[in-house]
């Protein structure tokens, strides 16, 4: 049609999401998401929905895109869950070192945020925070910890892997970062060699 200015909504949501994930939630403004979008405040209002909304869909396709990688990651859990578990921590270091990315983790600074978020979106932040434990205890599990210590080393894998992005806002070097992941490797590993 012409000269009606036709946009991308997926283009549109990636740049929203990156706003948010820069800024955060209550640092974002609908202006902001105007400026990162190219939209008018009533383009984002009739196409994307309120900034609730918006945030919504940009947290889902946050943990859609990055749950996915991590899924393929913990993929060979059954018969290396050591090396599930590095592979699982890649992921995160390879996000955190991609320029093209804001440091740190859309979900965790989200989680950070609960006191001033909607109901909603805190209760998806919530539930994002849970799908990575989830996953690792199910990947855990199948590698053949016992109940008991896949439930912990689940919490504990979660716990540093959100350390992690946070350690990255902070500036943390990529070196140290690794050393990190490698003490709580070490600490799988020998849980797994008790469980043989």
């Amino acid at each position: 049609m012409a000269g009606k200015k036709q946009f991308d909504p997926a283009t549109a949501l990636d740049a929203a999401m990156i706003q948010f994930w820069r800024a955060g939630y209550a640092h974002t403004s609908v202006d902001d998401l105007s400026r990162a979008t190219g939209l008018n405040r009533s383009s984002i209002y009739s196409s994307l929905g309120d900034k609730d909304a918006l945030f919504t869909c940009c947290l889902e396709r946050y943990a859609t895109r990055y749950g996915a990688k991590y899924d393929a990651a913990l993929s060979c859990a059954v018969d290396r869950p050591l090396a599930a578990a590095r592979a699982f921590f890649d992921v995160t270091l390879e996000r955190i070192a991609d320029p093209g990315v804001p440091d740190g983790c859309l979900v965790a600074q989200t989680v950070m945020a609960i006191p001033v978020l909607s109901a909603s979106v805190a209760a998806r932040a919530r539930e994002a925070i849970g799908f990575q434990h989830t996953r690792l205890r199910t990947a855990l599990k199948a590698g053949r910890l016992p109940e008991e210590a896949a439930e912990a080393f689940a919490t504990h894998l979660a716990a540093v892997n959100q350390s992690l992005a946070v350690m990255s806002r902070a500036g943390t070097s990529t070196e140290q970062l690794r050393a990190v992941v490698d003490v709580t490797l070490d600490a799988l590993r020998r849980a797994l060699d008790a469980s043989d």
